[in-house]
């Protein structure tokens, strides 16, 4: 295989006319361009100069190897061009993984607005609770909720929300929860994605307290939307995200349990492959749904 650097040296040293002079035009020895000359003829197995004490000729493959060589050297910077002008550039596709739910409010909103402003830019969403191998998979980026769990991938926080316990009308009035030990006992629907979906640390009135749920869970999902849909059926309790309930609560088909207390606040991440270059889409659109979010983007039913 070709090395370019020799190549880009045997360039030189024919259109500076001798190696003394290359080696002045591209700051190395005279020593340095010779030794590497030698070793491409001796890669190539032909001689491309003849060198004399007074002059410096090209044999009639180093004329032929010269024209290709310009060809070759202008090809090899086109597409470094070309690479570093589409990962500095907005443009190119942009994969991006998102849950369905927060996805829908949050991250396709500001995709379609973000998309908007770089129109040549090309967007390609999925809708994922599973936690994506970023790699194998071709995504540039996950958006993903909760605590955030160690792994190879690098984070950036995008924001934080409360969740809420809540039940229908019809569940609370057939079980009325009015302390945290009935809460503990009521009948809860569990996120099977939570690594310990039974045990909460709460703030209330008398400060601190720890909660473990002992009642049965008849019902449990993957997904928040389905967590939402056994609440509003009258399944039991279901801990979700304000923004996810938010509706329902003014609309009346689910209330909130015991409001005096708190569940811990969770996050929202943006996770991407560990990398020493970040594509400029992927950072813009990181920054982009931050503000999005903090702002309250127009098109965002939160926040």
């Amino acid at each position: 295989m070709l090395n370019l650097q020799r190549v880009a040296m045997f360039v030189a040293v024919v259109e500076a006319g001798s190696f003394t002079a290359a080696a002045a035009t591209l700051r190395q020895t005279k020593a340095a361009i010779s030794f590497n000359i030698g070793r491409l003829e001796a890669d190539l197995g032909v001689a491309l100069l003849l060198r004399t004490t007074r002059r410096l000729a090209l044999t009639q493959s180093g004329e032929a190897f010269y024209t290709r060589a310009l060809r070759l050297l202008a090809e090899s910077d086109a597409l470094e061009q070309e690479v570093r002008q589409n990962h500095l550039s907005l443009s190119g596709e942009l994969t991006v993984t998102s849950t369905a739910e927060y996805g829908a409010r949050k991250v396709i909103p500001a995709l379609a607005a973000f998309a908007q402003q770089h129109p040549q830019l090309q967007v390609r969403h999925v809708s994922s609770s599973a936690h994506a191998d970023l790699i194998s998979e071709r995504f540039d980026v996950a958006i993903r909720l909760g605590k955030l769990a160690d792994s190879s991938y690098r984070a950036a926080a995008i924001e934080r929300f409360t969740i809420l316990p809540v039940a229908s009308p019809g569940w609370l009035a057939a079980h009325p929860v009015t302390t945290l030990a009935g809460l503990a006992e009521a009948d809860w629907i569990l996120h099977q994605r939570l690594a310990s979906p039974r045990r909460w640390s709460l703030t209330g009135p008398e400060g601190a307290v720890e909660m473990e749920i002992s009642g049965p869970a008849r019902f449990s999902s993957d997904s928040a939307s389905a967590l939402l849909a056994f609440a509003a059926a009258g399944c039991g309790v279901a801990l979700l995200p304000e923004w996810l309930v938010r509706q329902p609560l003014v609309e009346g088909r689910l209330q909130r349990l015991l409001p005096q207390y708190r569940f811990p606040e969770q996050g929202v991440y943006a996770l991407w492959p560990d990398s020493r270059h970040l594509p400029a889409r992927v950072r813009a659109f990181i920054d982009f749904l931050r503000a999005w979010v903090t702002e309250g983007g127009v098109s965002a039913e939160i926040n």
